[in-house]
């Protein structure tokens, strides 16, 4: 698992992931329905991208987005506490 702390962080480990597959920034780009800029943008670390395009790009090359550390999901787990 990759810890992504900046845009920088999660444009290499997309980078890396591309590369891994043995796409090019265009063939990713078609693959995650998103421009060629935006793949060259996101692997840049360009920090203003938008996330749901963020996100397909995540998906196209097999990968995920957690969130650890974080109590978001607790209201909405089956059968969880919703206070003391």
């Amino acid at each position: 698992m990759t810890t992504i702390a900046s845009p920088q962080t999660l444009g290499t480990a997309l980078r890396a992931a591309r590369k891994r597959m043995g796409l090019t920034q265009p063939e990713l780009a078609l693959a995650a329905g998103v421009g060629v800029r935006f793949i060259v943008d996101l692997e840049g670390g360009k920090p203003t991208v938008r996330l749901e395009q963020v996100l397909r790009v995540v998906d196209a090359v097999g990968g995920s987005l957690v969130l650890s550390g974080l109590d978001a999901g607790a209201d909405q787990a089956p059968g969880g506490s919703h206070g003391a």
